[in-house]
């Protein structure tokens, strides 16, 4: 097992002062290989602080982490869950201690599978969420040829933690690609405003090209803390609504079932997005989604079908192993025009 660590910032972006003491702990730990108590000591503070120094680090991706080793349970539930819902590849990490260090490792999970798939004159189509937040994290930055990154979907008008725009645009600059951006609001008014939206010109050129891409790297949501509930419905009436018509999460903003079919509800055809049924015709879709909270949305996006590859973590993969009729469902799948492999 060995470490890379990249701690270097880039050359014409001078760091703060915080930034400074994140970068000066992590190489003293990392490379170092000193404990935490004597860089405490060695900057005069305590090890809590360098232990969320160090966390820090890894947040804002200061501090990237690549382990050359694969764990033996994790590959077996790899293997599983390609037998079992028709997989083209699956990646399974450790799961973490808790929600965030949980989305960390799927991150890093995404990151090492993408940087090894990325090709030039690609075209990229991205989700959004936290858990997507997390790969670019860990995604090294540098060119892999002429690239083309789009939005999968349209985004919100307040969203104080991440918005669609800040993931394509981000990718972009880890990737030096081009990126296209849906110029509308993920949820519009009425399906007739969605149709108007869609007809024009700019709108239409990045849905037709998110449509057509090559690779889509996309999560689902819960319907509990996902940022399209938080952010995206107007009121707990409606999310109440969403729960009864059957939704058990989302995917790109359009409310599914536990068999991964749209539910029969207005916001889903005021949804400014590709739609499932497109994403189902996208030669390679990869679903970054792990821990307990989003296990039914998981679940439903492999059920529906729509992933060819899944990046999850090792308890989310041991229950969905243990699901007694998973392949039943995916066998199902193919009479609704899912993909087979």
């Amino acid at each position: 097992m060995s470490k890379s660590i990249s701690t270097a910032p880039e050359a014409d972006n001078p760091l703060d002062l915080e930034e400074e003491l994140q970068a000066r702990v992590a190489w003293h730990y990392y490379v170092g290989n000193l404990t935490q108590q004597e860089i405490a000591e060695r900057i005069g503070s305590n090890r809590a602080r360098v232990n969320r120094l160090l966390a820090a680090s890894r947040e804002s991706g200061l501090v990237q982490v690549t382990i050359n080793s694969r764990i033996a349970p994790c590959v077996a539930l790899e293997e599983a869950l390609m037998k079992r819902y028709g997989l083209e590849r699956a990646i399974v990490v450790p799961e973490g201690v808790d929600r965030d260090t949980t989305q960390a490792a799927l991150g890093i999970g995404a990151a090492n599978f993408l940087s090894k798939e990325l090709r030039a004159g690609q075209t990229v189509g991205l989700g959004w969420g936290r858990t997507i937040r997390a790969t670019l994290r860990a995604m090294p930055h540098r060119s892999y040829g002429p690239l083309a990154v789009v939005s999968l979907q349209g985004g919100l008008p307040h969203c104080p933690s991440i918005n669609t725009f800040d993931i394509v645009s981000d990718f972009a600059d880890l990737c030096q690609a081009d990126g296209f951006l849906f110029a509308a609001p993920i949820y519009v008014s009425s399906q007739k405003a969605r149709d108007i939206i869609l007809q024009e010109d700019a709108v239409r050129e990045t849905y037709e090209r998110a449509r057509h891409a090559d690779l889509a790297v996309l999560t689902c949501g819960d319907l509990t803390e996902s940022l399209v509930v938080t952010y995206g419905i107007s009121s707990p009436e409606q999310r109440r609504a969403i729960e009864a018509a059957g939704a058990v999460g989302d995917m790109l903003g359009h409310f599914m079932d536990e068999y991964g079919e749209p539910i029969d509800h207005p916001l889903n055809r005021r949804t400014v997005a590709v739609s499932l049924a497109d994403l189902r015709s996208i030669q390679r879709v990869v679903l970054v989604s792990g821990g307990e909270q989003k296990y039914d949305a998981t679940r439903a996006a492999l059920r529906g079908g729509y992933p060819s590859v899944l990046v999850t973590d090792e308890r989310t993969a041991q229950r969905l192993c243990a699901e007694p009729e998973a392949s039943a469902a995916v066998a199902a799948g193919a009479k609704h025009g899912r993909r087979t492999r």
